[in-house]
C-alpha cells in the first residue's frame, strides 16, 4: 500500500502530465484567439466604419500605417474643419508609402489655408523632394511654379492629365511665349476644362500660316471640335490636310449646325471613308452618315463596297429606308452592334404601336437578351411579355415579367412589370416623406462599396475616403482624351466624378456605360444602378417636401432628370436650376419677382417645383404618367394627348407621345422614382 506522501507524490505527477498534455492545447487556443484579433485588428478601414471606431484605431492601433489610414478617413469626414484636419495629419507624412505624399499634400493646403507661407512653401518643396513622381506632386509642381516657370514646364511633361497641370494651362498668361504650349496642352489633354476653350481659340487666332505645324494645327482644331465649336474648328485648320482622327471629330461638330454646314460636313466624313476605307475612323463615318432616321441612300451608295459590307450602320440604314425583308438578317448578323440594339426597338415599337404583336415578338427575339446592354435588355423582356399577353399567352408573360423583376435593378420596366402581374402600386406621392433622408457624407459611408478601378492605390484611396485624391490620380493616368471609350473605363470616372461633386458629368458617364456594358453579372449591374441614383442634396429635397407635401423621391427623380444635381445648369430655353424652372412659373408660384440667382438658390427652387408638381398631381387627380408629362411638355399638350389606352395601356401611351423628348423624359423620370422608392432593396439572389 503506498504512503501518503507517494499518494502526494502520484497526485503531483499526474496534474503535471494533464498540465503537459494541456499545453498543446492551450497553444492552439492562443493561437486560434490571436488569428481572430489579428484579424479584426487587420480589417481593412473603409467609409463604412462608425467615427468612434475609426477614432479607435487612429488611437490605439499597434500598427503606425493603421493609425495614418485612420487619420485620413477622419480628416475626409471634417473637410471644412482645417483645425481638426491639422491635428489628425500632424506627424503622418512619414516613410516611402505613397500616402506619405497624399498625407504632405494635405498638410501643405492646410498650412495654406492658415497662410503659412514659409510652412506651405516646406511641404510643396518635401513633397517635391521626396515623391517626385507621385500623382500628388503635380500638385507642387503647379503651387511652386507660380514663381518657378520652369516646374510647370515639368508638369506639362510629367503629368499631363492631371488637374493640376489642366488647370496651370489653361491660366497661362495670353501674352505669354508658351501660350501656344499651353493651348496644345489642353486640346490634347483637356479641351473642356474651364478656360481651355479661349486658350485653344487665342492660340488659333494669333498664328499665320507658317506660325504652326501642321500636326498642331490639327491638335487645335480638334480640341475646338470635341466642344462643338465648328466655325472655329475650321478656321483654325487654314487649309491644313486632316488626319482621319480630325476629320471625324469635324465632320460629326458640322452634322450639327446648320443646313450649309451639314452638307459640308457629310461630304468631309465621305471622303474620310473613301480615302481611309480601313482605318477605325472610316467605320465612325459610315455610321454617322446612317444615323438619321431617313438617310441619304447617294451618300451610301457612294461608301466603298467593302466599308458597306463590314458596317452594321449602313445595313440597318438600309432597312429603315424599306430593305425590310433583310431585318432580320441584319439583327442576326449584328447582335452586339448598336446599331442593331436601335433598329430592333425601331421596329419593334413601329409593330407594338401598331397591334402587330406577332411580329413584334418575333423582332425582340432576334437578339438574345444576353447580347444586349442592362436597361435594353430590361426594354425587351418587357415588352416580349406584354406581346405575349396580347396574343392571351398570360402564363409565358407572366414568367418573363417575373424574371425581369427578379434579375434587373428596379426601372420603369421593372415598375411596369411589377404592375402588369398586380403588384407594383406606388404610395401617394402628394404628401411629404415620412422619414428624412441621410446627407451624403452619410449616404457614401453607409452604402460604401469598393471603386474597381483596377488601380490598387486608387483603390486605396477610395477605400480611405480621398476621393478627390483618387479622381486626381486616376485622372493623371488615363490616355489623352475628355472621354474615355471603354465603357468600363466610363463607369469608374463617373462614379468618381459624381464622389467629387461633379455630377453632371459623371451621371452622364454612367447612363453611357449603362447603355454599352454587356453580359455584367447581377451584382455589377446593382453596383451600376445604385451609382446612377445618388441621393445628393437630400436635405434640400426632405425640406421641400415637408413644406410642400409632395414626396422627397419624386423631387429627386425630377432634378436627376432635369439637372443632374447640378443648380447652376440652364436650359437653351431658359429654365433654371435643380428642378428646372423657368423665370415666369417660378415668380407665379413665389408670388413675387425673382432674380435668376435666387431662382438658382437649390432650397427655393427646389420648393418651388415641389409646390408646381403638387398643383400637377391635383389637377390630374394623382395620375403620374401625366404629371410628369406634363412638368416636361406643359398641361396643355399632355392634356390633348389623353386617350383611353392611358387607363388600359399606359406603356403603350407613353410610347404614343408625339414629342419624342417628353416620351423619353417620362420614363425616365418614372424609372427614376421607382429607383429611389426601393432605395435600399436592390440585391442579388445567391
Amino acid at each position: 500500500m503506498p504512503s501518503v506522501s507517494g499518494r502526494v507524490l502520484t497526485v503531483q505527477h499526474s496534474r503535471g502530465l494533464l498540465l503537459l498534455a494541456g499545453t498543446p492545447l492551450l497553444t492552439i487556443a492562443i493561437v486560434l484567439g490571436g488569428q481572430t484579433v489579428l484579424r479584426r485588428l487587420h480589417t481593412p478601414l473603409t467609409p463604412s466604419l462608425s467615427s468612434a471606431e475609426l477614432w479607435t484605431r487612429y488611437r490605439w492601433s499597434l500598427n503606425p500605417s493603421e493609425r495614418r489610414e485612420a487619420a485620413l478617413l477622419l480628416a475626409a469626414r471634417s473637410p471644412d474643419s482645417a483645425e481638426r484636419s491639422q491635428r489628425l495629419l500632424a506627424n503622418q507624412g512619414w516613410g516611402n508609402d505613397p500616402l506619405a505624399a497624399v498625407t504632405l499634400k494635405q498638410q501643405a493646403l492646410i498650412a495654406a489655408k492658415f497662410r503659412r507661407t514659409a510652412e506651405t512653401q516646406q511641404r510643396w518643396q518635401d513633397l517635391l523632394q521626396r515623391f517626385p513622381d507621385s500623382a500628388a506632386s503635380a500638385d507642387a509642381r503647379y503651387h511652386l511654379g507660380q514663381t518657378n516657370p520652369a516646374l510647370h514646364t515639368e508638369l506639362f511633361q510629367q503629368h499631363p492629365g492631371h488637374p493640376a497641370a489642366l488647370a496651370a494651362a489653361a491660366e497661362t498668361n495670353k501674352d505669354s511665349p508658351k501660350q501656344t504650349i499651353a493651348a496644345l496642352h489642353l486640346a490634347r489633354w483637356g479641351a473642356r476644362w474651364p478656360g481651355a476653350a479661349s486658350q485653344i481659340r487665342e492660340a488659333c487666332n494669333r498664328i499665320s500660316g507658317a506660325g504652326l505645324k501642321q500636326t498642331d494645327r490639327l491638335t487645335l482644331a480638334q480640341g475646338l471640335a470635341s466642344l462643338g465649336d465648328n466655325r472655329a474648328a475650321e478656321a483654325c485648320l487654314q487649309g491644313t490636310p486632316t488626319t482621319p482622327a480630325s476629320a471625324l471629330a469635324i465632320g460629326r461638330v458640322l452634322l450639327r449646325g446648320n443646313a450649309e454646314q451639314q452638307a459640308r460636313g457629310k461630304q468631309q466624313l465621305l471622303e474620310l471613308a473613301i480615302n481611309h476605307p480601313d482605318d477605325p475612323e472610316a467605320l465612325e463615318a459610315a455610321a454617322l452618315l446612317s444615323e438619321p432616321l431617313r438617310p441619304d441612300p447617294a451618300l451610301l451608295d457612294a461608301l466603298p463596297k467593302a466599308l458597306q459590307e463590314r458596317s452594321a450602320d449602313v445595313a440597318a440604314a438600309r432597312v429603315r429606308l424599306g430593305d425590310l425583308a433583310n431585318a432580320m438578317a441584319v439583327l442576326r448578323r449584328w447582335p452586339t452592334s448598336p446599331a442593331a440594339w436601335q433598329l430592333q426597338w425601331d421596329l419593334a415599337r413601329e409593330a407594338l404601336l401598331k397591334d402587330q404583336w406577332k411580329r413584334a415578338e418575333a423582332l425582340l427575339n432576334a437578339i438574345p437578351s444576353a447580347d444586349l446592354p442592362e436597361p435594353l435588355a430590361a426594354r425587351q423582356q418587357f415588352w416580349l411579355g406584354l406581346s405575349l399577353s396580347k396574343q392571351d399567352q398570360t402564363a409565358q408573360a407572366k414568367q418573363i415579367w417575373e424574371r425581369l423583376v427578379k434579375t434587373h435593378p428596379r426601372s420603369y420596366y421593372t415598375w411596369r412589370a411589377e404592375v402588369r402581374l398586380g403588384r407594383g402600386d406606388l404610395p401617394d406621392l402628394d404628401q411629404a416623406s415620412s422619414a428624412r433622408s441621410a446627407d451624403l457624407s452619410d449616404a457614401f459611408q453607409a452604402h460604401w462599396e469598393p471603386l474597381k478601378s483596377g488601380d490598387p492605390f486608387v483603390a486605396r484611396l477610395w477605400r480611405l475616403g480621398q476621393t478627390q485624391e483618387a479622381w486626381e490620380t486616376w485622372r493623371n493616368q488615363q490616355p489623352p482624351s475628355d472621354q474615355p471609350s471603354n465603357p468600363s473605363q466610363k463607369l469608374v470616372e463617373g462614379r468618381l466624378r459624381v464622389a467629387v461633386g461633379d455630377a453632371w458629368t459623371g451621371l452622364s458617364r454612367l447612363w453611357r456605360a449603362s447603355l454599352r456594358l454587356v453580359n455584367q453579372t447581377c451584382e455589377e449591374r446593382q453596383l451600376l444602378h445604385r451609382s446612377q441614383h445618388p441621393r445628393l442634396l437630400s436635405e434640400v429635397f426632405d425640406t421641400a417636401s415637408q413644406q410642400e407635401a409632395v414626396r422627397s423621391e419624386l423631387l429627386m427623380a425630377i432634378a436627376k432628370q432635369e439637372s443632374r444635381f447640378s443648380p447652376s445648369v440652364s436650359s437653351p430655353v431658359g429654365a433654371i436650376g435643380l428642378l428646372q424652372l423657368m423665370p415666369a412659373t417660378a415668380e407665379e408660384l413665389a408670388g413675387d419677382s425673382l432674380s435668376q440667382e435666387q431662382l438658382r438658390e437649390p432650397t427655393r427652387n427646389a420648393k418651388l417645383g415641389a409646390r408646381y408638381l403638387r398643383q400637377l398631381l391635383g389637377q390630374w387627380q394623382g395620375n403620374i404618367v401625366l404629371a410628369v408629362a406634363s412638368y416636361n411638355a406643359g398641361p396643355g399638350a399632355a392634356s390633348r394627348w389623353v386617350t383611353p389606352d392611358l387607363k388600359q395601356d399606359p406603356e403603350l401611351w407613353v410610347e404614343r407621345i408625339p414629342y419624342p423628348e417628353t416620351r423619353l423624359y417620362t420614363k425616365k423620370v418614372l424609372g427614376n422614382l421607382w429607383a429611389y422608392l426601393g432605395s435600399g432593396s436592390d440585391h442579388c439572389d445567391s
